[in-house]
């Protein structure tokens, strides 16, 4: 595939509460073996894509230490690359570090890319997608731009904050704006685009000019009187990672077999770094259902419907219902969690019980102790 694939950060209203103290959007644990981030550069590495630039907007060792040279995405050696770019200048206030800023400060790395193209796409949406389906369908229908969107029904509870799309029967699209959760039927903007390099070098510098604020998808919006910008409808599951509730809520969903399979599909891997600890060990008094539980733990209470990572100690008498448990925690005998997430390393040993709901999940922060 001719393109150059660019993973960008998430915009200035993903707040994933807590998790995001520690690490990037990007870095984070999810479905108890991944990272955020695995999900879109498995998408771009199976369609071919063997360049691809990932922007890092703040915190970047995580990142710098799951992502290490590429080779376990697949990524050919001798002609692919992958490079971890972020802003090296310091920035005034949090407000100029936007996507916009990082490609000006790394725009050699992008103009000396030989590739006519750019698939460009943050990480934060999680879904599975051909992109040689998506350049395709943009080159045979000459438009200027190509943005991937998700229709749903749902718009008062999800996707809140991000952009919605006008498309008309062509699939032109006529209109962007904010979901707000007044409306349930929307089309949902994925912040994902396919188009020519050098209308992308072109747009990047036009925004720069324009403001010092300016978000790549602010100079995307106010440039469609003058260019054709055409929608790309993706089926399937998609989730938004914007905030810890939608955090909880997606990975809930994907515990469903049925949800799971839109996102994991047969012959389109979901490569991550690899850890070669033990399977998991479960004793004669344990009960677990209806979880995902990752290798390496050792369960002796009782699980149900939660999502157990790596390395995790289960005690006994310990039930843990409707929670996500980061790599490498701890329950100790007889506590109580429900509607939890606990991040890594953290310890639950003293409180005996912890419970949250579905809109207000508790957070155990990493490294704690409670």
């Amino acid at each position: 595939m001719r393109a150059l694939g660019i993973i960008t950060f998430e915009d200035s209203t993903a707040d994933i509460e807590g998790l995001g103290d520690f690490r990037p959007v990007p870095a984070m644990a999810f479905m108890g073996r991944y990272r955020v981030i695995d999900f879109i550069l498995s998408d771009m590495t199976n369609s071919g894509i063997d360049n691809v630039q990932v922007y890092c907007k703040e915190k970047p060792r995580n990142l710098f230490e799951h992502l290490g040279d590429g080779s376990h995405y697949n990524i050919n050696s001798k002609r692919g690359k992958l490079r971890i770019l972020y802003g090296e200048k310091p920035f005034a206030s949090q407000v100029y570090n936007h996507d916009v800023a990082n490609y000006m400060l790394n725009m050699q790395y992008i103009e000396e890319d030989n590739n006519p193209y750019v698939v460009i796409a943050p990480s934060y949406f999680v879904y599975s997608i051909d992109f040689n389906e998506v350049l395709k369908q943009h080159v045979d229908s000459k438009a200027d731009v190509t943005v991937l969107y998700t229709s749903t029904s749902n718009g008062k509870q999800a996707f809140l904050g991000c952009d919605t799309l006008a498309v008309d029967k062509t699939r032109s699209v006529t209109a962007v704006d904010k979901n707000r959760g007044k409306r349930k039927n929307i089309n949902v903007s994925m912040e994902a685009y396919v188009m020519e390099k050098k209308l992308f070098i072109e747009l990047v510098k036009k925004a720069a000019e324009t403001s010092s604020l300016y978000w790549f998808k602010d100079i995307l919006k106010d440039s469609l009187p003058d260019l054709d910008v055409k929608g790309y409808p993706v089926k399937g599951f998609v989730g938004c990672l914007n905030s810890l509730e939608e955090y909880y809520r997606i990975s809930m969903e994907l515990r469903d077999h049925h949800t799971a399979s839109q996102l994991f599909k047969p012959g389109w891997p979901v490569y991550t770094q690899t850890n070669d600890s033990c399977p998991t060990k479960y004793t004669t008094d344990c009960k677990v259902s209806d979880s995902v539980v990752a290798n390496g733990c050792v369960i002796e209470g009782n699980v149900t419907g939660s999502l157990i990572s790596r390395n995790v100690h289960i005690c006994k008498g310990a039930v843990v219902k409707d929670s996500i448990l980061l790599p490498g925690c701890y329950i100790g005998e007889n506590a109580k969690l429900d509607h939890v997430i606990v991040d890594k390393y953290a310890i639950v040993h003293h409180v005996k019980k912890l419970e949250g709901t579905n809109e207000a999940p508790v957070y155990v922060k990493r490294r704690d102790r409670i």
